[in-house]
């Protein structure tokens, strides 16, 4: 069948895929979980759930593209923004379709484009975790911080708009000091990070732990006298069954 993907890309669906790759870490969670017995491939850094036994096609932005297809899918599934046109489209003309998910910019969105996949594209039960995910991350908390959100240290790389993460961040109440900038991911100087602060136009400092690995040694060092909190980057980015434990998980994060 004939289905149209998140990029406008007619994409000719197996009627039942039984042979899938997934090309990114959030998908893959969502695919293992619900269909285990589909997914053949996944890229190194699908790291959940954990254990999982399936042919490693590289990383997302430069999969190997001959060990996708000795892997023999019938369905390989992609991103927008972690996965380059050029892959796809050497997929693409190999033979294999390949549907192609939109960066989601809410969590709402997230959570629509991994049902759809789930439930229209690889023809699955809706899975509970959609609802109890919509239900927790429903209703957005008051705003008490505003935060800047650093993803990338050399060079500095922050949130910037139309993120999920920063609807993860603002649904939980925290508002995002670079959330009107121009580009979705700027990359300001060191100077006016701290300027941010020193201004009193941020008042938090959010550090995940991917990509970019912060920790208390690496990081808040940057930022003297700074409020932060170190969050784990895949409840802030991953858009899947993660995002119920995520809920909890960040609320007690940047509680403090």
């Amino acid at each position: 069948m004939n289905l149209v993907d998140e990029l406008g890309a007619t994409v000719p669906v197996p009627d039942t895929p039984r042979r899938v790759v997934s090309l990114v870490p959030s998908l893959t969670e969502a695919v293992a979980t619900s269909a285990p017995e589909i997914l053949v491939g996944a890229t190194d850094y699908c790291t959940h759930p954990e254990g999982l036994a399936v042919a490693r096609v590289g990383g997302s932005k430069y999969p190997k593209v001959a060990t996708v297809l000795a892997a023999e899918p019938d369905l390989v599934i992609a991103n927008a923004e972690e996965n380059r046109p050029d892959e796809v489209a050497e997929l693409r003309a190999a033979g294999v379709p390949v549907w192609v998910t939109a960066a989601p910019g809410t969590v709402p969105a997230g959570i629509e484009s991994v049902r759809r996949v789930l439930v229209e594209v690889l023809g699955l039960a809706e899975p509970d975790w959609v609802a109890r995910a919509s239900q927790l991350w429903r209703d957005p908390l008051p705003i008490r911080a505003r935060a800047v959100v650093p993803v990338w240290r050399k060079p500095w790389v922050v949130l910037g708009r139309d993120t999920f993460a920063g609807d993860v961040l603002r649904r939980l109440g925290i508002a995002n000091a670079y959330g009107e900038h121009a580009d979705r991911y700027p990359r300001p100087k060191i100077a006016e990070l701290r300027e941010r602060f020193d201004t009193g136009e941020a008042d938090l400092l959010v550090l995940p732990d991917e990509p970019y690995e912060f920790t208390k040694d690496d990081g808040p060092d940057w930022f003297p006298g700074v409020h932060y909190a170190l969050v784990c980057g895949r409840y802030l980015t991953w858009y899947g069954p993660s995002l119920v434990a995520a809920h909890q998980a960040l609320r007690t994060a940047l509680a403090g």
